[in-house]
Order: C-alpha cells, then structure tokens, then sequence
C-alpha cells in the first residue's frame, strides 16, 4: 500500500515538473525605445519587442496612448509608428487570445515625442 501511494505520488511530481517545463509563462519585453525615452518627431520611430505568448495567449496588440495601434503576429519583431505627435506617449504591448481580449500580461513603457 505505502509502495503505491509514494508511485502515485511520484507520478504526479513528475506531470507537475512537465507541465511546469512545457507550459512557459507568458511574457513581453520592450528592447526599445527604453522607458522614458525622448523620440524625434520628424523620424520613424520603431518599437522592437519579444513576447512568449504562453499557454493563453495566442498573439500581441500594440497601444499608443490607450488605443489600438497594430495587431503583432510575430512574437518577436518591430513595429515602425507612422508619425507620432509631440508630448508624452504611453506605449503598450498586451498579451491576447484568439478572441483579442487581453490575458493580463503586458508592459508598457512612455516616450516623450519632440
């Protein structure tokens, strides 16, 4: 009886590891530009990230300023903003499933455009 409570115990350490292993945790990482970063008005101003969508997420939408920007199928890449007024921009990136809704992961940094 002990022999097959520590088996069955074993066991399910092992499908704990593996799902643990398998299963990465979703993430966004901005390279650039860094948080607090000051852009040029009359340039093309670049955002490059890398996500891991996760177990949750199937894909990326990008916001400037609380509203939607892009949808980003690739998990790692850049997006070139076509212009961006001058002041203070809030750029984010969010982790979302098939349906777009947001899983709660993301980051976002803020630029100041001169």
């Amino acid at each position: 009886m002990i022999k097959s409570i520590l088996d069955t115990l074993l066991f399910s350490m092992i499908l704990t590891f593996a799902s643990a292993t398998f299963a990465e945790e979703a993430s966004v990482r901005i390279f650039s530009p860094d948080d607090g970063a000051k852009l040029d008005a009359m340039a093309q101003n670049k955002i490059s990230y890398e996500v891991v969508a996760g177990p949750k997420g199937d894909h990326t939408h990008l916001y400037l300023d609380g509203k939607e920007a892009a949808i980003l199928r690739q998990l790692k890449g850049s997006h070139t903003f076509e212009t961006l007024a001058a002041g203070s921009h809030e750029i984010c990136i969010k982790v979302v499933n098939k349906n777009h809704t947001p899983i709660g992961v993301e980051k976002c940094i803020k630029v100041k455009v001169e």
